[in-house]
């Protein structure tokens, strides 16, 4: 007769993979990528790790499934500031003052994402979600050109470049040698940073002081 797995088991097996990912993301969320051992995300768990196993082929594959969870988040919170209302220049301004606050709020899951160095195909994931957030910058640009409030340019280029200047502008500040200084990051819309930062980009895309 042949083998049958019964929905008791399917669920099980659904249960299982849940709780490796919650403990994974658990891990990265606490000390990155690189504290996140397979026997810490067993015992976190409480699974063997040859269940592991069965359920992502290799470390890498599981540390992208983190990668994407993870992001996915970010990229939505973006995608919801972009979509409240005001201008199309007023919308960036509060998508990007979002993405800063929040990679402040939790710096070593955002410097994971960010900055840490990882394995290959945890970067390729890191690379589509960069793309992932020009696109939604591009398409913003787009509709400030079109409104007036930002000037005509280059919305493609433009975007990869709002990309990478708040990205890179975070590294320091997200640095694990900068924890404490990054945990004591003021929340609001004050924080000279997070301001500093805006003001920056903001003046690159518009080219007027905000």
């Amino acid at each position: 007769m042949a083998y049958r797995e019964t929905e008791k088991m399917r669920q099980r097996k659904a249960e299982a993979r849940k709780r490796i990912v919650e403990c994974t993301y658990q891990c990265v969320a606490e000390g990155g990528f690189r504290s996140a051992r397979i026997t810490r995300i067993a015992g976190l768990a409480g699974v063997a790790t040859g269940t592991i196993y069965r359920h992502f082929e290799s470390r890498e594959d599981l540390f992208a499934e983190i990668f994407r969870l993870a992001t996915q988040r970010e990229v939505d919170k973006v995608a919801e500031a972009l979509g409240s209302p005001g201008n199309a220049a007023e919308r960036l301004e509060r998508a990007l003052r979002q993405f800063a606050e929040r990679a402040l709020k939790g710096p070593q899951m955002a410097w994971s994402l960010i900055a840490e160095p990882v394995d290959p195909k945890v970067e390729e994931e890191r690379l589509a979600y960069r793309k992932a957030y020009a696109n939604l910058f591009e398409k913003a640009i787009r509709e400030g050109i079109e409104e007036g409030c930002i000037p005509d340019q280059d919305a493609l280029q433009s975007s990869t470049c709002l990309v990478g200047a708040i990205a890179e502008s975070l590294v320091g500040p997200l640095s694990p040698t900068q924890t404490s200084q990054a945990n004591s990051a003021k929340e609001d819309n004050n924080d000279p940073l997070v301001n500093s930062i805006i003001r920056f980009c903001m003046q690159g895309l518009t080219g007027t002081r905000r």
